[in-house]
């Protein structure tokens, strides 16, 4: 007679963290030198989640996939971008959220939700694919490529169509980091509302702060919190997503995942509301989230064959750009009016 074998839990994970460990450990390394990298070419509004993506394409590429390391890239991908997604709430406050004022917020509630909107009816227009189209409506509305890696987690898009949607908001997101400073030039805004235009317009954080404090530091400090009243907005505009896309799989049995993430991540804005955080704490949190972040966007460059990307053509270039645009005029039209 056999004598069954049993595993004990400890042994399971300890299997597990085996498996995953390689992986895990091939994108912090990629995320390391994608922190590094912009303080060393001294170009700080360089963003270490492009740079850990573009790294981690390079090898996938020129390397091909690393023995070994397919969970824990997967385990990056996945578990580790949602828990920073998480911490990501613990950089805001709903007092933040107040300061701007209604009219502020006005500007850029709707900049957003009318960007969105307006990039998936062109997505629709010019036949590029749903998922692709909201991922780019994502980025560009809401906060660049934190946006899109997190509206995946309910889009369900292919790893080929993140990279591209992070190509095309990294793309217009330097642009308008480069020109909008020069186009106030010609507009003469004051400080507030320029910054408003940037933080309301800009793509991603890094780019914002880039872009707004070329006029000042006033201009600077609204535009970030413009641009972080944003991020805020990524929990219910991915919820809402979901619930599209549960519709949208309804007749076929499917069914989009519930972002638990995203509550995770309103529990936490609420929490810096609530107590202030030791500034001891705050400066290892900051950079430890945007750490974790670089990690996800590594995994996803090491899992990014170009052979594919290249095959989805130009439409989806043409849709960032038009979004581009129209992110910018509308949140310009909307400071001019306030």
């Amino acid at each position: 007679m056999s004598i069954p074998f049993h595993v004990s839990p400890v042994d399971t994970v300890l299997v597990s963290a085996r498996r995953i460990l390689p992986g895990v450990a091939l994108t912090a390394c990629v995320a390391a030198v994608a922190v590094l990298l912009p303080r060393l070419l001294g170009l700080p509004a360089l963003s270490p989640l492009v740079v850990a993506m573009v790294i981690g394409i390079g090898l996938r590429n020129l390397l091909g996939p690393v023995e070994g390391s397919a969970e824990g890239v997967a385990f990056s991908m996945r578990r580790i971008l949602r828990f920073a997604i998480v911490l990501l709430g613990l950089q805001l406050t709903v007092r933040q959220i107040g300061d701007l004022g209604l009219g502020a917020l006005a500007v850029i509630v709707l900049s957003l939700i009318g960007t969105f909107f307006a990039i998936k009816l062109a997505g629709r227009l010019l036949g590029v694919e749903r998922g692709l189209a909201e991922l780019i409506a994502a980025g560009t509305s809401i906060c660049g490529a934190s946006a899109v890696i997190a509206t995946n987690t309910v889009t369900r898009a292919r790893d080929e169509d993140v990279a591209y949607a992070i190509a095309c908001v990294t793309l217009f997101g330097t642009l308008s980091m480069l020109l909008l400073p020069l186009a106030n030039q010609a507009l003469g805004l004051d400080a507030a509302s320029y910054g408003l235009w940037v933080g309301a317009s800009v793509h991603e954080v890094a780019q914002v702060v880039g872009a707004a404090f070329q006029g000042g530091d006033e201009a600077g400090q609204f535009g970030t919190v413009a641009k972080l009243s944003r991020v805020l907005l990524l929990a219910p505009m991915i919820l809402l997503i979901g619930a599209l896309a549960s519709r949208a799989r309804g007749s076929q049995g499917g069914r989009a995942p519930m972002p638990w993430f995203v509550f995770g991540f309103m529990a936490m804005v609420v929490l810096n509301s609530l107590v202030a955080l030791p500034e001891a704490a705050r400066g290892v949190l900051v950079p430890g989230t945007s750490f974790l972040l670089a990690m996800a966007l590594a995994a996803m460059g090491l899992t990014t064959d170009l052979r594919k990307l290249r095959a989805k053509g130009l439409r989806p270039l043409a849709l960032g750009a038009f979004g581009w645009v129209f992110i910018s005029l509308v949140a310009l039209g909307g400071v001019v009016f306030l």
